[in-house]
């Protein structure tokens, strides 16, 4: 009868495991939505980080240009490679090619429908990634008014 006693005991009841269960199910419910909120948070530090670094890199470019922004036509070109004075872009620097690049690469939309779009436009009906203002050197997300961020402000706004 001790034999059987200890080969009862040694495993565990229906109800032992009922309640792991019931224990890893709450834990599951607690935890998910805080990671999926994580994500969500993660993509929009991302969206400032890329708008600061391009509001950065246009207002340099500015600064050696004569208080000139680049145009929207090769803003890429001559933000990403070595330019003259006149704004003239190409890919290896000479004497008269001295300024830039001030970044590596047109950064990506980290969100919305338009995620991972790397082109830049003046206008918002684009499919592109960026929008930009020639005039006042404004770069912007491509966004609708509709995506917002938790608290409710308009990435389009960031």
């Amino acid at each position: 009868m001790t034999r059987k006693m200890k080969r009862r005991r040694s495993g565990f009841s229906l109800l032992e495991l009922i309640i792991v269960v019931v224990i890893i199910g709450i834990i599951a419910a607690i935890a998910i939505p805080r990671m999926s909120r994580g994500s969500a948070g993660a993509a929009e530090a991302a969206l400032s980080g890329n708008l600061a670094v391009l509001r950065s890199a246009i207002d340099m470019y500015a600064a050696e240009h004569g208080g000139t922004f680049p145009t929207v036509a090769n803003i890429a070109n001559q933000l990403i490679q070595y330019t003259n004075f006149s704004g003239d872009a190409q890919a290896t620097k000479d004497a008269s090619h001295i300024y830039g690049p001030y970044i590596r690469k047109i950064p990506a939309l980290p969100l919305g429908a338009k995620k991972g779009k790397t082109d830049i436009a003046a206008v918002s009906g684009d499919d592109v990634g960026w929008i930009y203002t020639v005039a006042s050197g404004d770069i912007k997300a491509n966004c609708t008014d509709s995506e917002t961020d938790s608290t409710d402000k308009k990435y389009n706004e960031y």
